[in-house]
């Protein structure tokens, strides 16, 4: 019997500027196909901010990408008006409990993106960039959702961003039953809040600040080489990179929040999927 596929939609937001990010969750999801419960992933990509492509909801898992530059450069844009149009619809059509779900996940500029559409705090420049491999708390939420699990606390996460998200609005959050998971490494000798790194919107909607589809193997590739190392130390620091690649190199860093975050996200979007599949695999298997 043929199985249909899950089907997801990436939606880049780097604006035609070259980039990891999206050789890593092409990569994500083309391992998770048939991975979880033998049910084929398929996936394509809308090019959002560059040719104004963006998915329908015929898709049952987004995933919306880092990008360049400050997520109030598209205020006003058609792609920007769209791209909350989107979120609104896949908001609404969860809240409804309508069937399959749709399962979304928002990284970095996506997160910011979805922080400024929904208030769900101040969006606002980071004194200095942030800018390596670096702690990232639980909360007490984070403790026990289902996106952390199998990860330390502090675990450690690829962090590169100039922009943040402070103040949470409790009010709206608790009227979107929303809640924070992680927060910025601790910081006692600086006296500035702490930004907020994760927020669950829903049960199937969640957005990171940081940037979990970050593999250490591509990324020891990137920095390794001649123009990028130079690069990185004239603007951050010998001391710095050296401590980046040695974070690279150790598996206890991210890649175990590599292997962890978006495969997890993607099994429990696959199983409540195609939940009859998965509920016949796991009979199979304790049979």
């Amino acid at each position: 019997m043929k199985i249909k596929p899950v089907k997801a939609a990436i939606i880049d937001l780097y604006n035609n500027i070259p980039n990891q990010g999206m050789r890593c969750i092409k990569n994500l999801l083309t391992n998770a196909s048939e991975s979880f419960y033998n049910i084929p992933v398929e996936f394509e990509v809308f090019d959002a901010r560059y040719k104004n492509e963006l998915p329908d909801l015929s898709f049952d898992v987004y995933i919306s990408t880092g990008g360049p530059g400050s997520p109030f450069d598209s205020e006003g844009k058609t792609w920007e008006k769209n791209y909350f149009n989107l979120l609104d619809d896949l908001w609404s059509y969860n809240a409804a409990k309508l069937n399959p779900p749709k399962y979304g996940i928002f990284i970095c500029h996506s997160y910011q993106m979805v922080a400024r559409h929904f208030n769900l705090g101040e969006v606002t420049p980071r004194r200095s960039g942030s800018f390596g491999i670096l702690p990232v708390h639980k909360t007490k939420d984070g403790e026990t959702d289902p996106l952390l699990q199998g990860l330390n606390d502090p675990f450690f996460a690829a962090d590169f961003r100039d922009w943040q998200v402070l103040q949470p609005n409790q009010k709206v959050m608790e009227e979107m039953g929303a809640s924070m998971l992680c927060l910025e490494k601790e910081r006692p000798h600086v006296d500035l809040e702490r930004a907020v790194m994760a927020i669950r919107l829903q049960k199937e909607m969640v957005a990171v600040q940081f940037h979990p589809e970050a593999d250490a193997e591509g990324m020891l590739f990137h920095f390794g080489s001649g123009e990028q190392k130079e690069k990185i130390i004239n603007e951050h620091g010998l001391e710095k990179y050296n401590r980046i690649i040695e974070r690279l190199k150790d598996p206890e860093y991210i890649k175990k929040t590599h292997d962890t975050i978006i495969p997890g996200f993607l099994k429990r979007a696959v199983r409540h999927n195609r939940p009859e599949i998965a509920e016949a695999f796991e009979a199979n298997l304790v049979s």
